[in-house]
């Protein structure tokens, strides 16, 4: 059974930075790719980034690039994401996700089978 736990959110203020932790368990994640979504009240889930299995290889939704950083450590199962220079319009539920790993990434919501419960990020003005 996999299960993945979002930790990190809360309350911050434009311009801020918070650091988002997933930790996977029940399975050995190596061969997964690991990503993060958000999902603002009135809105679509959105991508953001997802992080590969086989190289590493990064990759960001246009709304944070440049602002976000995904990374991870298959050590632990966590992946992570660093977010710098927030806007309230960054205010979402981010979730995490993983899939096994194909020989292309996706952003497609409906392509990660695994996702967390959420957790919260508000960015005040």
């Amino acid at each position: 059974q996999v299960q993945l736990v979002e930790s990190g959110g809360g309350l911050v203020q434009a311009g801020g930075s918070l650091r988002l932790s997933c930790a996977a368990s029940g399975r050995t994640f190596s061969r997964y790719d690991m990503g993060w979504f958000r999902q603002a009240p009135g809105k679509e889930r959105e991508f953001l980034a997802v992080i590969t299995w086989s190289d590493g290889s990064t990759y960001y939704g246009d709304s944070v690039k440049g602002r976000f950083t995904i990374s991870r450590d298959n050590s632990k199962n966590t992946v992570y994401l660093q977010m710098n220079s927030l806007k309230p319009e960054d205010t979402a539920l981010y979730y995490c996700v993983v899939r096994l790993g194909s020989y292309y990434y996706s952003s497609r919501a409906n392509d990660y089978p695994y996702w967390g419960q959420g957790t919260q990020v508000t960015v005040s003005s």
